[in-house]
C-alpha cells in the first residue's frame, strides 16, 4: 500500500488500540486496559498493518517490540490523536462561548415593562464566559422594522402592527394601556361609578401618531381628539399639562400614578392591549449570537 489515503473512524480506532498496546508493552498487558481479548487485539493489529502496508511490531517468544516503521507510526499516531483532542476541545469551547455582535432595535418606553424577557436574555449574552458586544438602538417602530429588513439590525422589538410578510415575528408580551388624566384635570376627582363614556368624550384627548392595532384605534376614535403625539412620552407630556386625557401603557404611567400625579379613568371600559413581538428576517443567515438570543428569549 503506497499511502493510507483518507482516514476513517475505524482506522482512527485502530491507531488508538495500537497506542494502548505500545504503552502497555504488549497484547496481553493491553487486554485489561482495552477490555477486549488478546485475539481481538491481534486481529485489529493485523487490520492496521494491512491498511498501512508494513509490519508495526514483533510479537512472539522474544517478547513485544516495535519495528522502525512501528516507532514512526506510534509518534505520528500521538500527533493525530492529540490534534483530534484539541479539535474536540475547540468545538466544545465554541458551544460554551458565544462571540460576536448583536444589533437590536427597540421601540421607546419598553424598559419599564414588568416582563423582562429582553433584559434577561441580554444579561445572559453579556455573561463573562461570552464575548458578545451589544448595540441597542432606541427608535420608532417603523425605523426598527426598516432596520431589520435592510439588515443593519439583527432583531427588533415592535408592536405587532402592519408587519411586512418578509419578517418573522415571535410574541414577547402584551402591553396593557389605560386612559389617564393628571391630578389637576377636572376628571381626576370624578368617581368611576358615575363617569360615563359620554362624560369622558366631552374632554380634550390626545391622538397618537404612531402605529396601533385596530382595538386601540377604536378606543381613541371614541374620544374628542384635540392634540396629537408622535410617541408615548409625548402623550405623557400632554396629559401632565392637566388639559388633556390620553391613553398610556400602564407601566409608563405607573411612576406618576404612584406619585399621585395621574389616575386611570374608568378602567373597566377604557383600556386595550398591544401585543409586542420580536422580529427577524425570514431569510436571515445563520448567526450564533442571534440564535442564542432567540433561544434565551424563548426560555425567558
Amino acid at each position: 500500500m503506497a499511502s493510507l489515503g483518507q482516514m476513517s473512524d475505524y482506522e482512527i480506532r485502530l491507531i488508538r488500540i495500537f497506542k494502548t498496546v505500545v504503552e502497555c508493552g504488549g497484547f496481553t498487558a493491553a487486554e485489561t486496559t482495552l477490555g477486549i481479548s488478546r485475539s481481538a487485539i491481534s486481529q485489529h493489529m493485523n487490520d492496521l498493518e494491512g491498511r498501512l502496508g508494513f509490519s508495526l511490531c514483533q510479537r512472539g517468544r522474544g517478547g513485544f517490540s516495535l519495528t522502525e516503521e512501528g516507532k514512526e507510526i506510534y509518534q505520528a499516531g500521538l500527533t493525530l490523536l492529540t490534534a483530534l483532542e484539541t479539535f474536540k476541545s475547540d468545538v466544545n469551547a465554541l458551544h460554551q462561548t458565544i462571540k460576536g455582535e448583536l444589533n437590536i432595535g427597540i421601540t421607546d418606553n419598553l424598559v419599564t415593562l414588568p416582563a423582562m424577557h429582553v433584559t434577561n436574555a441580554l444579561a445572559e449574552l453579556s455573561a463573562p464566559e461570552h464575548e458578545v458586544t451589544l448595540h441597542i438602538h432606541m427608535e420608532p417602530s417603523d425605523a426598527v422594522i426598516r432596520g431589520v429588513m435592510d439588515g443593519h439590525l439583527h432583531v427588533g422589538v415592535v408592536p405587532s402592527v402592519n408587519l411586512p410578510t418578509s419578517l418573522e415575528a415571535r410574541h414577547l408580551y402584551d402591553e396593557p394601556s389605560y386612559l389617564y388624566c393628571a391630578a389637576d384635570h377636572p376628571l381626576f376627582t370624578e368617581d368611576d361609578d358615575t363617569l360615563s363614556g359620554a362624560d369622558i368624550a366631552l374632554h380634550s384627548a390626545i391622538a397618537p401618531r404612531y402605529p396601533l392595532p385596530v382595538e386601540a384605534r377604536q378606543a381613541h376614535d371614541a374620544l374628542s381628539l384635540r392634540a396629537s403625539a408622535s410617541d408615548r412620552e409625548g402623550a405623557a407630556f400632554l396629559i401632565l399639562t392637566g388639559r388633556f386625557i390620553g391613553f398610556l401603557p400602564e407601566h409608563v404611567a405607573a411612576q406618576w400614578v404612584s406619585a399621585g400625579k395621574m389616575r386611570a379613568l374608568h378602567t373597566a371600559t377604557q383600556h386595550y392591549r398591544i401585543p409586542f413581538v420580536l422580529i427577524t428576517r425570514h431569510d436571515r443567515r445563520p448567526n450564533r449570537v442571534v440564535d442564542a438570543f432567540l433561544r434565551l428569549i424563548k426560555s425567558s
